[in-house]
Order: structure tokens, then C-alpha cells, then sequence
């Protein structure tokens, strides 16, 4: 783990194979905008991912031959890196990237996995939850938690029409009903004193 006398983490690799591997995931990110591997390499491609998105802001003979060096097929993907993904970060200070934990990815060695992506695009996990957490509130007709709307505030905030991007996809969610159908609880949870004309998630098929 990084930290201490270390700055970077070593990934149990000599130098050329773990510039090699992180260029790869970079790469990949640029492609994909979202890949799931072990939490210490979700880290330590993050930290090239954002170094490489600056230099697409700055957008200059110097930066593109600098990003050239790190893609390993920029032919394909400079053009995204500053075009498309240039525009989109043009107002954000920093934070382009975001890596979320996950359960392990192999059963038998239960190493620490992560998903690392990139914020405001189209597989912008937490923008996703963050949606479906209001349309099950709105569902409910319960105000969102606290939690709920401090995320909502983050994923709009520098997202381009963030506000009526989030609100088409509270709709769309909406539509899927991923938690099913309301029904009423039946007499013997009643009896159970769970409460008289209360209603439920009713399971999912």
C-alpha cells in the first residue's frame, strides 16, 4: 500500500511491467468509461487517468504528445480524450475519475475489488443509484434522506444539463418499478402488531 516512504504502489510488478499494465487500464477506461479490477490498481490508474485528463484541458502540442505516450493506441482515442471528454470536464476543477468498492472479484482469493470510472459520462454508476433512490422515495412518497440528497447535489453539479438529465432518468427508472409492486400486509402480520392498513414492497418475480 502506498503511503510512508513509498509514494506509489509497486503492484508487485517491476517498473516496465507496471507502467505497461497501468497504460492498459488507462487505455481501457478512455475506451470503456468504466472497468472493474482489484482495488490497489483501480487506485494507482486513477492518478495517471487524472494527469491525463488534465492534459487533454490544456489542449496544446506539448499535452497531446505527452498523452500520446501514455494511450497505447492514440490514434483511436485522442481524438475522444480531447474532443468529447475535454468539453466535458472543462468546468470541473478535478474529480474527473471515481472508484467505488465491490465484493471480490475471484471467490478464492478474495482480493479487494473496485470499479473505476469516469464521472458525468453515460455509465456513471452513482448518478444511476442515486436516481433510482429517488424514484423509490417518490414511489413511496417518503422525502429523500439527507444522504440521497447530497449525492443528487454532486452528480448534477458539473454534469452538462445535470437537473433535467437526472429528472428523464428518475422517470426511467420509474418505469422499470425495480422493487415491484405495493401490496397490503396480509391479516396475520397484523395481528403481529405490525400495524393496520400499512403497506410494503411486495417481493419481485
Amino acid at each position: 500500500m502506498a503511503g510512508g516512504l513509498v509514494k506509489y504502489r509497486h503492484l508487485s510488478r517491476k517498473s516496465s511491467h507496471r507502467q505497461a499494465l497501468l497504460r492498459n487500464l488507462v487505455t481501457s477506461l478512455i475506451q470503456q468509461e468504466s472497468i472493474r479490477t482489484t482495488w490497489p490498481k483501480a487506485k494507482e490508474a486513477q492518478r495517471v487517468t487524472e494527469k491525463l485528463i488534465t492534459l487533454a484541458k490544456r489542449n496544446n502540442e506539448t499535452s497531446r504528445r505527452a498523452a500520446t505516450g501514455i494511450l497505447y493506441t492514440p490514434h483511436k482515442y485522442l481524438p475522444k480524450l480531447f474532443g468529447e471528454l475535454r468539453k466535458r470536464y472543462e468546468t470541473r476543477p478535478g474529480g474527473y475519475t471515481r472508484v467505488l468498492r465491490t465484493e471480490p472479484k475471484s471467490r478464492y482469493d478474495q482480493g479487494d475489488s473496485a470499479i473505476l470510472e469516469l464521472v458525468d459520462g453515460p455509465r456513471d454508476l452513482r448518478f444511476a443509484m442515486t436516481a433510482a433512490a429517488v424514484a423509490r422515495d417518490e414511489r413511496l412518497g417518503r422525502p429523500s434522506n439527507p444522504l440521497t440528497l447530497r449525492n443528487r447535489a454532486k452528480v448534477t453539479r458539473y454534469r452538462a444539463d445535470g437537473r433535467s438529465a437526472f429528472d428523464d432518468m428518475v422517470k426511467r427508472v420509474a418505469k422499470l418499478r425495480l422493487s415491484g409492486k405495493l401490496r397490503k400486509k396480509d391479516d396475520a402480520d397484523e395481528e403481529e402488531g405490525e400495524g393496520e392498513g400499512e403497506w410494503k414492497d411486495a417481493p419481485t418475480s
